[in-house]
């Protein structure tokens, strides 16, 4: 009889493969006989790579080498010849229901996500709005596994050991944390403009929070080119800052680096996930958006999450892209940068 191997399938964007971590590792903690294999996008690896000794990680570039029909035809042989028993389909979009079908096919027991769409729909609805919270992303994973037949309870805390990430292996300009510091970051951006809390207001959080601890140190995360510009203006001008992406070289790094904050301040993006897997406070910055679509981060309570709740328009979108049909976006803007800062001062003298 073969060995039970289970594939399980998320490509998409960093922060829903993010959000896999937990799943995985509290799966493959308490079923130590099974081995599963994580197929994603290869900027994944990271996050799977040493995650538990039966967890492998398999990249798929599906831009380039397995592109269209044809390559999603060569990567299904290649999955083939790993022998799996058995298929959990988390991403359930037209690339992964084509695998689906392959394996359904071929007799593999497969089961795949439900993302509950149509109550997604009710919640940003503009008209007759239930705004009631859904079942959260990785209760929607767990489902699947559980189907499957691996039901489990949820054990994971941190990617790192309880000593968190290793600071020697970051460069000179990062560490050591000195006892007296508080370290706090800052990932202001989003894909959407239906995410991003106004960038004066941030400056300003900033601002205040740095009169309130001048010894603490500020981290920005982000990669792209108005991070790059942005970081570089707010380095020049705010004290003890620091653009990350001109310092860590990739996302364990980064992963390290987070794992030593005191707190991060982020948006509902891939950086809330990031440093939620390294048990790091996130202080969350909801517009458009609302923890009620289950993409809270992983171990997060609810009053970090900041939001205008006074607004009944909220939300209006589940990932932020829809354009605001007010046209000022108060859901963000009507936040006050105090509220924030007061948040972050609550969660560093609690620890």
């Amino acid at each position: 009889m073969r060995k039970e191997h289970v594939l399980i399938i998320r490509f998409s964007a960093m922060g829903d493969v993010a959000m896999m971590v937990p799943v995985v590792y509290s799966v493959a903690t308490q079923y130590p006989q099974v081995r599963f294999t994580v197929l994603s996008r290869p900027f994944a690896r990271p996050l799977f790579a040493d995650l538990a000794p039966n967890v492998d990680f398999m990249a798929a570039d599906l831009n380039d080498e397995y592109h269209g029909v044809k390559g999603l035809n060569s990567l299904y042989r290649r999955l083939v010849a790993k022998q799996f028993t058995k298929v959990a389909d988390l991403h359930n979009v037209l690339r992964s229901e084509y695998l689906r079908m392959r394996f359904n096919l071929g007799r593999y027991r497969v089961e795949h996500v439900n993302k509950h769409r149509h109550d997604k729909r009710a919640l940003i609805s503009n008209n007759n709005k239930v705004r009631e919270p859904l079942p959260t992303v990785f209760q929607n994973y767990s489902e699947v596994l559980a189907r499957l037949g691996y039901p489990f309870t949820p054990n994971f805390h941190s990617i790192f050991p309880e000593e968190k990430g290793n600071l020697n292996l970051l460069p000179a300009s990062i560490g050591p944390k000195k006892n007296f510091e508080q370290w706090i970051g800052v990932a202001p951006m989003a894909a959407h403009k239906g995410k991003v809390y106004p960038l004066h207001s941030m400056r300003q959080v900033v601002e205040q929070l740095s009169q309130k601890y001048p010894k603490a140190r500020f981290f920005f995360f982000g990669r792209g080119r108005k991070e790059t510009q942005l970081f570089a203006e707010w380095c020049r001008t705010l004290p003890r800052c620091l653009d990350t992406s001109l310092q860590l070289e990739n996302l364990h790094q980064e992963l390290i680096l987070m794992s030593h904050l005191d707190v991060m301040i982020s948006m509902d993006s891939a950086n809330m996930h990031l440093a939620s897997l390294t048990a790091t406070p996130v202080v969350s910055i909801w517009g458009a958006t609302h923890p009620y679509a289950g993409f809270m981060g992983y171990n997060q309570p609810q009053e970090n999450a900041i939001q205008a709740d006074h607004l009944d328009c909220r939300p209006c979108s589940v990932y932020g892209n829809r354009p605001c049909h007010r046209g000022d976006y108060a859901c963000l803007c009507s936040i006050p940068p105090d509220r924030i800062v007061r948040r972050v001062e609550e969660i560093i003298s609690h620890h």
